[in-house]
């Protein structure tokens, strides 16, 4: 029995697992009640109890090693996966600041364009409008200068010709020959000009050294409406000249400068068909 008892130590010592053991140590106690006391079976039955309690201890130690170790790595690998996820969370929390503030710097810079671009839309608008502006000041003054290129050239067609005379912007023609108030105007218009029109002392002192001393009709008439005296332009007279008592005709509603009047004060208004020279003024800037 001895044999058979060492040959199942031997099994048991095999397997090496707690459990086992146990059920060893159960099962010596068992034989030991069933087959009575030897004591060289006890003896040898103790070693192998002693043997299997101290294996059965260090198997005990080794576990308490291997959960000890397997807790210290779980541990470790918590505070690693904390650490992880702490380091995860920092990044997050960085990384959602800064997008919250690339959001904020893009929607500043979005505004500032967008004011910038509405800002550069009035300043092209203002331009544009300068533009015109100047565009159609330009097509003024190149028909302007048209205009007085065109008066030049008059102004030197008419001053090579003798019969003509300039005074203060305006040219002046004295006829030779007498017509009525009508038939003088038609000659001056035919000669690119009209009846002589007086708005200034120093033009009626000119006029008065020109006409050297005779008769002669002026643009001044009220035949639309009786006193009411116009100028061939429509406009009303600024300075009057009038001799003593003029104007003081029935039906006489056409204007000269009398010859036996005090200079300075020496219109006349007398019948449109008499006839008399005549005075065309042609003024260069109108």
């Amino acid at each position: 029995m001895s044999q058979s008892v060492y040959d199942d130590h031997l099994w048991i010592e095999e397997l090496n697992t707690e459990d086992l053991t146990e059920m060893v140590v159960v099962y010596y106690e068992s034989v030991d009640a069933v087959r009575g006391h030897d004591p060289n079976t006890d003896a040898e039955d103790a070693n192998i109890k002693t043997t299997l309690r101290t294996k059965k201890n260090e198997s005990h130690t080794a576990d308490s090693r291997f959960y000890r170790l397997t807790a210290v790595c779980l541990g470790l690998l918590c505070v690693l996966l904390l650490t992880a996820t702490i380091a995860l969370w920092i990044k997050l929390y960085s990384l959602m600041t800064s997008k919250e503030q690339l959001q904020t710097n893009l929607t500043i810079e979005r505004d500032q364009l967008q004011t910038s671009y509405t800002n550069l839309t009035i300043e092209r608008d203002q331009l544009q409008t300068r533009y015109t502006n100047l565009t159609t000041e330009r097509d003024q003054l190149q028909t302007e200068r048209d205009a007085l290129q065109k008066r030049l050239s008059e102004l030197e067609k008419h001053i090579n010709k003798p019969e003509w005379r300039y005074f203060n912007y305006s040219l002046y023609y004295i006829s030779t020959g007498k017509k009525s108030w009508s038939e003088s105007r038609k000659d001056c218009r035919q000669r690119g000009a009209d009846l002589l029109i007086i708005d200034s002392r120093e033009e009626q002192d000119f006029i008065e050294a020109l006409r050297r001393g005779q008769n002669a009709w002026i643009g001044l008439t009220d035949t639309n409406t009786a006193n009411v005296w116009k100028w061939v332009d429509g406009s009303a007279p600024t300075t009057e000249y009038w001799g003593s008592g003029e104007p003081n005709g029935v039906n006489e509603h056409c204007v000269i400068i009398s010859e036996g009047s005090k200079a300075g004060k020496n219109w006349a208004d007398y019948h449109c068909s008499n006839l008399f020279a005549w005075i065309c003024e042609k003024r260069i800037f109108e």
